[in-house]
């Protein structure tokens, strides 16, 4: 690995260890990544079954009925399969291939494309950021059934991209 790069990863006289560190970082990458969905599905979830403690009115079912394969749609094949987990797997590739001490410390965060995107995909990070920020202080506004009804469109999404997160990440270790 070249070493004219001040804040590439170095170590005198073993490829090993940087290739050691490549990887490691390439692991935080999509694990740092996974563990943040794992753990909203594993939160939402417990708020989407204690919405089942309320009475559900035809109208509740019907609302269910219709997020669920939404939100599978929009944010499970849309948002995570086709945009976020490609993006997630290549450039935790692009650490385990080329990696610098920032990448690899902060290789969630890297992968996830909030530094060293092009401006667009920055853009694009910080205020999908925002903008989940705000639905999540929305949602968290609603009374049972109806947050729980939303949260399990959420869940079926966070679920479906994380999957997609780790299919994709194997695909691409893999080439």
């Amino acid at each position: 690995m070249p070493s004219g790069k001040a804040d590439r990863v170095t170590a005198p006289g073993s490829g090993f260890a940087v290739r050691a560190v490549a990887t490691a970082g390439a692991f935080w990458a999509v694990g740092g990544v996974v563990a943040l969905l794992v753990w909203a599905v594993y939160r939402l979830a417990r708020i989407s079954i204690a919405a089942f403690d309320q009475p559900f009115a035809w109208y509740h079912w019907a609302a269910l009925l219709l997020i669920i394969p939404f939100m599978a749609w929009s944010e499970g094949l849309r948002g995570f399969q086709l945009r976020f987990s490609p993006r997630v797997a290549e450039r935790a590739m692009t650490i385990r291939s080329q990696p610098t001490l920032l990448r690899v410390v902060l290789a969630p965060l890297f992968a996830a494309g909030y530094f060293e995107g092009t401006r667009r995909e920055r853009l694009g990070v910080y205020f999908g950021t925002l903008g989940i920020l705000v639905l999540i202080v929305l949602v968290h506004r609603l009374d049972q059934p109806w947050r729980g009804i939303l949260d399990a469109g959420v869940v079926v999404g966070l679920s479906w991209g994380t999957i997609a997160t780790l299919a994709l990440s194997v695909r691409a270790w893999r080439s």
